[in-house]
């Protein structure tokens, strides 16, 4: 027995050595920045030469260094991707030049009528957003996502300039894509794959194309969004008809596929910056982000700087983590963060119960505008421990229970549309979607495979009370096809990111919100509406919601105002977008976040506006330096800020010439803590509207906070004129030890000679 023990213990023993031998020598992806001004760097004739150096002084092995390197980066961010194992990892460590490593990160991805809803081409007034930029003639964005499918009529180059001089990308080939995919419209097209192939066991069952064809349709509905062109008589089976445009559908759109099957990888998505920066865009969109991390460890913060350096707006989601406080994503101050807000435009799915009341539901089931009103039928709520069968999973409806029968399921964990694929396999006839309490009233349709609706959370608690209240429960749905104009709009998104920042709450965020809900845009012909594999119908549109669809909105704006406004910087398109965002909705109201009037941290500075955000008066501009200085003040390290933005800076020094610095964001968050009890911002403002100008300050403060504005009148007398002002905040509030509160408010300078130029900025106290 104790021989048998021993020889138990031995190879326990070996075994570990061995696991431990394995798991030292497993490779793994990681991004390893270096100093730009490296000592090094002045012996080698090219900078993938000097990266791969690296490689060479740290792999023990005889294996070829090369086959390590995935990318050389040197725009978006000095270093280069490779695989190391983790005592490679441990010497690359201690190499000269070396400022920081960080292992590749997995990201997630997060119309016919939306430039309406924001008032674009409403009236054939010269004065109007489209005509006073060419409708975004002459600018490129380079949108970030899952690929495009070229022959959309989205795509179509009828009536586009030639491409831009400055243009310098490739249309790069691959399976299904050729350069002849590419025309005036769709300047551009790329591909990166190298982080995710190598991060990547699972098979993708052929369904991914390795190209910049886009095989999951996200790609194609953003890009479509932020600058499609004109598409006649678009629609969804004859639901939601108009005519499809993008929010600047005169732009240039160039495509960068980082997002795969699995995800997208920071060392793709790094790649695909540094790439696009030398291609010569003028706007980055990223539909795309994680949970909220500090800058120094966020690839899209670090590469975003260097494009904003290069004159490049980067607009990015916010993230769809929302209501949750402080889920917002893609934080960076020198990033337009996005999130995302419900149209007027409903698709009614009424859902009337057998006992003769309604619940209502919406949908894009085709049959909206073929047959009204569905049989009335049984209705049947399916819950059995640990089989997943009240979410509607796979395999988990039993026939006999549900056959013929409308099905209902509750939200959550599987996709929406997919639930009613398992329910039609089952045999139900038809399905009706209950949000739970996470989900409360949020309405994001689907063009369902088979006839269902979606109701809100106080609606399923309803039915759930029905259904257990009689024998038979019965219903039926009635279809009320496409209906606009009847609810109050703008409001928030529930599932929209929300504030205060996380690693950086001195920044208010997000900075506006946009279109999100139900957006209506180009759909790949591989593809069903719902993107299921087992859709077979084909379709040019497709609805999708989420901050991801708000983002190309964003970027499409910030196209028109460059059209506009060629020689404006990345922060003045910015505060363009922010000081014109509206606070109230259509009917004047304050837009709405659930049964509240919506916070800073749900809608930053408000909802977008194109047409005021054209000709927005006063601008706030920051120059790169300043958002270092920023970064000294928040007391981020040396190293820290080397990493983020590659100046080599002494904070000491920095803050010795900057004394009272305050970044000139056009938002404003105070925070009071250790017992402060005022504080002075300093901001200023740059005249680009008439030249012989006075603004007059309005201040909208809460009660627990006086504010005191100096001076309270700005005078311009030229174009491109500067102006500063101070604001005072004290707080009259006592504060509970080990609580945090806040409250908010907004300042507006307003033009006295031009009522339209009310350049607002919002501000939020926090009281630590």
């Amino acid at each position: 027995m104790e021989l048998v023990t021993l020889k138990t213990r031995l190879f326990i023993s070996i075994l570990f050595v061995v696991l431990v031998s394995v798991c030292a020598n497993t490779l793994q992806t990681y991004i390893v920045q270096l100093n730009p001004q490296g000592v090094t760097s002045s012996s080698f004739a090219s900078k993938p030469s000097w990266h791969l150096s690296f490689l060479e002084q740290t792999m023990s092995s005889k294996e070829d260094a090369s086959s390590r390197l995935l990318y050389s980066y040197h725009s978006a961010m000095e270093g280069f991707a490779a695989q190391l194992s983790e005592s490679e990892l441990e010497s690359l460590k201690m190499l000269p030049d070396v400022i920081a490593i960080r292992p590749d990160h997995r990201l997630q991805i997060h119309t016919t009528y939306s430039y309406k809803f924001l008032g674009l081409g409403l009236s054939a007034s010269r004065e109007g957003a489209w005509y006073k930029s060419a409708f975004g003639r002459g600018t490129i964005i380079g949108v970030l996502d899952t690929g495009v499918w070229p022959e959309s009529p989205s795509f179509n180059d009828r009536g586009m300039p030639a491409v831009p001089k400055k243009w310098r990308g490739i249309c790069q080939e691959g399976q299904n894509f050729n350069s002849s995919n590419c025309n005036r419209k769709l300047i551009g097209a790329r591909f990166f794959t190298k982080g995710h192939r190598v991060a990547t066991y699972t098979p993708d069952g052929g369904r991914e194309y390795v190209s910049p064809r886009d095989s999951h349709g996200h790609g194609t509905h953003t890009s479509s969004t932020a600058g499609g062109a004109t598409v006649p008589m678009a629609s969804i089976f004859g639901n939601a008809a108009g005519v499809a445009r993008g929010m600047a559908p005169g732009a240039h759109i160039a495509v960068y596929k980082v997002c795969w099957l699995n995800g997208c990888y920071s060392s793709d998505i790094l790649a695909a910056m540094d790439v696009a920066i030398r291609d010569g865009v003028d706007i980055l969109s990223l539909s795309l982000g994680g949970f909220p991390i500090p800058l120094y460890d966020d690839s899209i913060a670090i590469g975003s700087f260097r494009a904003v350096e290069h004159g490049i707006s980067v607009v990015c989601a916010a993230g769809n983590n929302g209501p949750i406080q402080s889920s917002v994503a893609n934080e960076a101050p020198w990033i337009t963060t996005i999130g995302a807000s419900a149209l007027d435009r409903r698709f009614p799915g009424i859902v009337q119960m057998g006992n003769g009341k309604y619940l209502y539901g919406e949908s894009l089931y085709p049959g909206n505008h073929l047959k009204r009103e569905g049989k009335e039928l049984e209705l049947v709520y399916v819950t059995s421990e640990n089989s997943g069968s009240e979410y509607c999973f796979k395999g988990s409806l039993p026939r006999a229970k549900v056959r013929g029968k409308i099905v209902v399921c509750d939200r959550g964990i599987n996709g929406r549309a997919e639930k009613g694929e398992v329910v039609k396999e089952a045999g139900g006839a038809a399905m009706i979607l209950a949000n739970t309490v996470i989900n409360q009233e949020e309405n994001s349709v689907d063009v369902h495979v088979l006839p269902a609706t979606l109701i809100g959370f106080k609606e399923s608690v309803h039915l759930k009370a029905y259904i257990n209240s009689t024998r038979r429960p019965t219903a039926r749905i009635v279809f009320g096809g496409t209906v606009i104009g009847k609810s109050r709009a703008p409001a928030v998104a529930q599932f929209s990111a929300r504030g205060p920042s996380y690693s950086n709450p001195s920044i208010l965020k997000p900075d506006v919100i946009a279109p999100g809900v139900n957006i209506i845009a180009a759909w790949p012909q591989n593809l069903g509406p719902t993107g299921l594999p087992e859709d077979s119908r084909r379709v040019n549109f497709t609805v999708m919601s989420g901050t991801s669809m708000a983002c190309p909105h964003g970027s499409g704006i910030a196209a028109l105002i460059r059209s506009a406004h060629p020689k404006w910087s990345p922060a003045a398109i910015k505060s363009a977008v922010m000081t014109t965002a509206e606070v109230v909705d259509h009917s004047g109201k304050p837009i709405m976040d659930g049964d509240k009037p919506a916070g800073v941290f749900a809608i930053g500075a408000g909802h977008v506006n194109p047409e005021r955000a054209i000709d927005p008066g006063l601008i706030y501009d920051i120059r790169p330096e300043d958002y270092v200085t920023h970064l000294c003040t928040l007391g981020y390290t040396k190293s820290e800020i080397l990493t983020i933005t590659h100046r080599n800076v002494s904070c000491r020094e920095v803050l010795k010439m900057n004394r009272g610095f305050s970044l000139n964001y056009p938002s404003i968050s105070v925070i009071f803590k250790h017992g402060t009890r005022s504080k002075m911002i300093k901001r200023r403002v740059t005249n680009v509207g008439s030249p012989n100008s006075i603004y007059k300050v309005e201040v909208m403060a809460p009660k627990e906070v006086k504010v005191r504005v100096k001076p309270q009148r700005l005078i311009f007398t030229h174009i491109n004129q500067s102006l500063s002002y101070k604001v005072w905040f004290i707080s009259r509030k006592r504060t509970e030890k080990g609580k945090m509160s806040f409250a908010q408010g907004q300042l507006t300078w307003v033009n006295s000679n031009n009522s339209f130029n009310r350049v607002k900025s919002p501000f939020s106290v926090t009281w630590k």
